[in-house]
């Protein structure tokens, strides 16, 4: 039979634990036959590679100490599944995990990445707490029908997004954060990842507090480089709780005012204020730990300090190590630019609908009049990292457009997944004018304002044309969509799609806060013109 899946464990001095786990993989309710072991011994000097032999694994390979960011590619480039399957050493796969950690995939085309989630057998207070914390963001993450973060404990890839994306980057020496930073970069392009809560292992979690320490001070040092190459997720994640990080500037905050209060007596009330809300946002998570594991709780406010200290310093410890170095990625829109250009849409899109407020009251009596249906016209677009949202226009074509395209283009034969109709016969005589002028576009200032759309970006595609992307196109979708942008200045519906591309890609790129201003000017020009507005 040919093998559909390929299950990679990277080990490191790993002896102890890598039989078990490869002994619960040889238990897995898909036929044997269906899939193959991979253990990647990362440079160990003790028996690991002997262990996951005996153990049953197909395929052990060795390669000099690098992290398990290598390992985990080495695995992959000698894979012969379509699927790639991610587990750690220190993990026992339960018995139908490979059919659980598949099926999204099966059951839909469109997924390519999918996360899974930790049990726990342990009986130490910190190992209990950390199986907590993880349980607490499973709930936030299962109200999501997408997400952006994938840890590699339970986790599926498929092979050729994988691969083309580079896989895991190695220079995260350490297990710490590469996990999510492969997660986030493909969430950028678009590529649909889920949640699988029905893949489960078990885990081996920190059994002392300074192991655990250790691993969440490594976790915000290596934090700081990820969020260096993804500002965005600074903000929000689908996996971090924002309350955790509103705990980590509490207590730092604390730390400094006690500090504070050696000169100024009044410092050390504001450090109780400050203690007093880090408490505050935890309080659904003490909840959550009374309710699933009430004999945590006692301890949890201590644990929820160390927490927050470890990550806290860990980023401090980042920023002064990572702040001075060239950085070998870079961020399609570094942090202050982005918050200068969130600025920007905001000034201008408020004082925009303003202005046009009498104008779109004329344009929708226009449109009423001119033929029947609604005014506005709402459709699902890709947003940033290709998440949907609904793009308002005013409507230029008859009211059943959509039920006639079928008959007009065939999206399944195009040579590139973009079209254009030069003389679309669906449009109306009051619409033409609005396309001409692009004033159909203007209630999409609304869109601005909720942060769906930017003034000047990269323009929104329909989510099925977005479907047919290769992984190149979807490098577009890495900033939020605009009102204006680069293809409307250089040609607009006259452009095929890499001509698109090419100066959307160039826009991202090479962003700077006074190109999108010299994109608005070109636009007033180019409205006035009409030139390849279809």
């Amino acid at each position: 039979m040919t093998i559909k899946y390929s299950v990679i464990i990277p080990a490191y001095q790993a002896e102890n634990e890598i039989g078990d786990c490869v002994r619960a993989l040889n238990k897995q309710s898909v036929p044997r036959e269906e899939y193959e072991i991979i253990v990647v011994n990362d440079g160990s000097i003790d028996a690991t590679a002997e262990v996951a032999r005996e153990a049953g694994a197909d395929q052990v390979i060795t390669i000099p100490n690098s992290g398990p960011a290598a390992a985990r590619n080495k695995g992959a480039e000698i894979a012969q599944g379509e699927l790639l399957l991610f587990t750690d050493a220190d993990c026992e796969p339960v018995p139908d995990w490979i059919d659980q950690m598949s099926k999204p995939f099966l059951e839909d085309e469109t997924v390519a990445g999918a996360k899974g989630v930790y049990l726990s057998r342990q009986g130490e207070l910190i190992a209990r707490f950390t199986q907590l914390e993880y349980e607490d963001k499973y709930i936030r993450m299962a109200r999501q029908e997408q997400i952006d973060f994938i840890d590699t404990y339970s986790a599926a890839y498929r092979r050729d997004i994988y691969l083309t994306n580079g896989g895991f980057d190695a220079l995260f020496t350490t297990a710490s954060v590469e996990d999510q930073e492969f997660s986030f970069r493909l969430a950028r392009k678009g590529y649909r990842l889920v949640f699988q809560p029905d893949a489960k292992v078990y885990h081996q979690h920190n059994r002392t507090l300074r192991h655990y320490w250790r691993r969440k001070f490594g976790i915000g040092y290596w934090k700081f480089l990820l969020l260096r190459w993804h500002p965005e997720r600074t903000v929000k994640d689908s996996h971090t709780p924002q309350t955790l990080k509103l705990q980590i500037v509490l207590l730092g905050l604390a730390g400094l005012l006690l500090m504070a209060g050696i000169w100024w007596t009044p410092a050390w009330l504001l450090a109780v204020v400050s203690l007093t809300a880090f408490y505050a946002t935890a309080a659904s998570f003490l909840v959550h730990i009374a309710q699933k594991d009430p004999g945590v709780l006692p301890a949890a406010p201590f644990f929820l300090v160390e927490r927050s200290l470890a990550l806290g310093m860990g980023l401090v410890v980042g920023f002064l190590h990572f702040s001075r170095e060239a950085s070998p990625r870079q961020a399609p829109i570094n942090g202050l630019n982005r918050l200068l250009k969130r600025t920007m849409d905001i000034v201008i899109g408020l004082l925009g609908l303003i202005i046009s407020l009498p104008l779109l009251a004329i344009l929708a009596l226009a449109i009423k009049l001119d033929s029947p249906g609604p005014v506005f016209f709402v459709q699902e677009r890709a947003g940033e990292n290709g998440r949907p949202f609904k793009i308002y226009k005013l409507r230029t074509m008859v009211k059943d457009a959509e039920e006639q395209l079928p008959d007009l283009v065939d999206l399944e034969s195009l040579s590139s997944p973009a079209f254009k109709i030069p003389d679309d016969p669906r449009i109306t005589r009051v619409g033409r004018f609005l396309r001409h002028t692009s004033m159909d576009e203007l209630p999409q200032l609304l869109n601005v304002l909720k942060g769906d759309m930017s003034i000047v970006g990269p323009r929104p595609e329909e989510m099925r044309v977005v479907q047919l992307y290769n992984d190149w196109h979807r490098q577009r979708l890495a900033v939020k969509p605009g009102v204006t942008g680069p293809m409307q200045v250089n040609g607009r519906g006259d452009l095929d799609l890499d001509e698109r591309i090419k100066l959307e890609l160039d826009y991202i790129h090479n962003y700077s806060v006074w190109k999108d201003i010299q994109i608005l000017i070109k636009t007033v020009g180019v409205v006035f013109s009409g030139k390849g507005a279809y």
